[in-house]
């Protein structure tokens, strides 16, 4: 990392005019243990899975629906689709536990279980399966990176998963359910309100200890969110930036978090989602978004748009001129014994005019 804010410090342009990119380069290089850290495969893996709180009327859509984007999915059609074409990025579906199997080509099948309980009446899943759904993750990171991944992603499918990731997010955040909980697919102030009430029922009846992660996970968490945490871990201990993308990935981060406190470096914030929860989480992670677009749609989108600018970090970092290599001269520096130039030195010009 010193190695790389040496060479950005004497690229051809005044020092750290490039603001979050000359950031995001240093930690890339951090992260890879490269001075030029390159992209090259670059992959985002979609999880899917069902939840059983759904039944308790928290989403805007049907259960259903899951199976049917996880379709989609295969078939190219969605928005991570079209995103991750445009960002030269493959795009990797897991059924970690759809409560109907799929069946369709393309889909990695690593089912758990079919969907999660209700956890308004009680446990998502066992810890056994909670561990199952962490190394599932683990396994489908060395997989991708196996593949040629120089770059993973974050994405999600679920119907109820938001209210799963709120749950996660309250219990280990400790904030009042309200601060946490958002409107997900979009649904009314009524039906808002009971999920609240919904995500306050699931932590009075599961009671999930903070300071064990695997419990919060199998209590009140969803098998795609613990396939989550499973990947940013698998691809920190490979030395591999994972990209997280919003509100379920960013659940999944925070348990990745606790369970290894180490694995946080290697997680790049995506961007900032809608869902009031998210902010919470990336306090809690000390992370900063890449991107503010007002988007919550979750599949991994804005990670896939964040591609974009981890490329050109690299990019920068790696294809600048430096000054000495583009005969440039340099900052100019004040006069000896001239204290006015010396106290103006932050308004002269580090390139000449």
């Amino acid at each position: 990392m010193r190695r790389a804010r040496d060479r950005l410090d004497r690229l051809t342009k005044p020092q750290g005019s490039l603001g979050v990119l000359e950031d995001l380069a240093e930690r890339l290089a951090g992260i890879t243990g490269s001075p030029l850290p390159r992209l090259g495969d670059r992959a985002v893996v979609v999880m899917a899975a069902d939840h059983g709180v759904a039944a308790e009327g928290v989403s805007a859509y049907p259960q259903e629906v899951t199976a049917q984007m996880v379709r989609n999915f295969v078939q190219g059609g969605a928005a991570i689709c079209v995103l991750a074409r445009q960002a030269g990025a493959r795009v990797t579906v897991v059924d970690m536990g759809v409560r109907e199997p799929t069946a369709a080509h393309g889909v990695v099948e690593r089912r758990i279980r079919a969907g999660t309980g209700n956890i308004a009446r009680g446990p998502a899943m066992t810890r056994e399966e909670a561990v199952a759904a962490l190394e599932t993750g683990i396994e489908i990171a060395r997989m991708e990176i196996a593949r040629g991944a120089t770059l993973l992603a974050t994405g999600d499918m679920g119907i109820g998963n938001t209210t799963a990731a709120s749950a996660v997010t309250a219990a280990i955040s400790g904030q009042p359910v309200a601060a946490v909980v958002g409107r997900g697919t979009g649904i009314p102030d009524g039906r808002l309100a009971l999920k609240v009430r919904v995500v306050e029922e699931a932590l009075r009846v599961n009671r999930p200890d903070p300071g064990d992660p695997v419990d919060v996970l199998a209590k009140v968490g969803g098998l795609e969110i613990g396939g989550l945490a499973g990947l940013i871990l698998g691809a920190a201990a490979a030395r591999v930036p994972v990209l997280v993308d919003g509100f379920i990935a960013g659940a999944a981060a925070l348990l990745a978090a606790r369970l290894a406190p180490a694995a946080v470096p290697y997680m790049l914030a995506s961007h900032l989602s809608e869902e009031p929860g998210h902010a919470v989480q990336l306090r809690l992670l000390g992370l900063e978004p890449l991107l503010r677009l007002r988007m919550r749609l979750g599949e991994g989108t804005g990670a896939a748009l964040a591609m974009h600018l981890v490329e050109a970090a690299t990019r920068v970092l790696a294809e600048m001129a430096t000054f000495e290599s583009a005969g440039v001269s340099t900052r100019l520096e004040p006069p000896a014994g001239d204290r006015t130039a010396g106290e103006g030195a932050s308004s002269t010009p580090r390139t000449p005019s």
